[in-house]
């Protein structure tokens, strides 16, 4: 096995499980009532709606089947990421992030202070992207954050471009059916994304030799309002089931895609539903590779629970946060290890 880099291993209560719950699992919701509507019809979708405020509600992650983004899209952009990790370590580093600029490619990610099993490619949706310039509450500048331009695979760029499309669509639909379901107005947050700060990421998990040691992604809780993540048929994601606290392992489906609701939409629904923490395990065997969509509202958001939702039997458990701030904040821990734990919504609670 060689010398374990202790950088990447985890505290024994967080290490990995050698046998695996591999339940049932998280809810899989079918969306086909509503590919072909551009407002969905309350009749046709309520049985929808149910579905994605229980699987909200009660894990916090559901699988969507017959979502409308196109299966030979899919493949491009999950060829094109294996063509891009493929390249050798100095070519990968010419579109390498830096402290000033989350996107392009790194291989130092840290979660919870230990260091991941993987190597990433980010990619905003909006080029540029504008976000507070420091965490500062008393500092108004903004920065641009901007893609790099990566020179291999050929047309990795446009393959992208159109995919983020798609992945917008999809989370612009998902955002109505949770708004209904929390008995709000359809389209009530699209407000919040008119300059949203979303970005694409491509994971690659090499084989792991030490699997019980190491994560490819420690423990955490989505920051954004959704995440939607395409994942190959290797597996490796487990999600913290609500009732009894274990890890359970989320099945892939082909051509599926996992959601799961993030701080922001807890916040929102003033903890209607919970944002859940979930983790990546490693492959001794097998490299994996994903795709999530981050789902993130502009930099001057302010995150607050709907008013709709507040009354004297249900007062709001939050404070107001500018998610901007609470972004650049974030950031500057996935980079390298802080002393202090990073920002989250608790310190936020009433």
């Amino acid at each position: 096995m060689g010398e374990v880099d202790p950088a990447f291993v985890q505290d024994q209560q967080h290490r990995p499980k050698l046998s695996i719950i591999q339940a049932e699992g998280i809810p899989q919701i079918d969306l086909t009532p509503i590919l072909q509507h551009e407002l969905p019809n309350p009749s046709t979708i309520d049985t929808l709606v149910k579905e994605i405020g229980s699987a909200s509600r009660e894990w916090g992650f559901f699988q969507v089947i017959n979502h409308g983004v196109p299966l030979s899209l899919r493949q491009k952009l999950e060829e094109a990421s294996r063509k891009f990790f493929a390249q050798s370590l100095e070519d990968k580093k010419k579109v390498g992030r830096d402290e000033n600029n989350p996107t392009g490619y790194y291989d130092t990610e840290h979660t919870k202070n230990v260091r991941d099993w993987k190597e990433v490619f980010n990619f905003l949706s909006k080029d540029p992207t504008f976000v507070p310039l420091t965490s500062d509450e008393d500092d108004d500048r903004v920065i641009q954050w901007s893609n790099p331009s990566p020179q291999y695979p050929p047309q990795l760029r446009d393959i992208i471009e159109e995919y983020i499309e798609e992945m917008e669509k999809l989370a612009y639909k998902l955002l109505e059916l949770i708004a209904l379901s929390l008995g709000v107005e359809a389209k009530r947050f699209e407000e919040f994304f008119k300059d949203q700060t979303s970005l694409i990421r491509f994971n690659h998990y090499p084989p792991c030799p030490y699997p019980h040691l190491a994560l490819g992604v420690g423990r955490h809780k989505d920051p954004g309002v959704l995440t939607i993540l395409a994942q190959d048929d290797v597996g490796g994601l487990e999600v913290k089931r609500k009732t009894d606290q274990e890890w359970v392992l989320v099945k892939p489906i082909p051509n599926a895609y996992i959601i799961n609701v993030g701080d922001i939409i807890q916040v929102w629904s003033n903890d209607a539903y919970e944002s859940v923490e979930h983790r990546v395990t490693v492959n001794s065997e097998k490299e994996r590779f994903s795709i999530p969509f981050f789902f993130f509202p502009a930099h001057d958001t302010e995150v607050k629970p709907l008013e709709e939702l507040i009354n004297e039997e249900n007062p709001s458990r939050y404070k107001p946060y500018n998610w901007g701030k609470f972004l650049v904040n974030r950031k500057s821990s996935n980079f390298q290890k802080k002393n202090v734990e990073n920002i989250q919504i608790y310190h936020y609670k009433i």
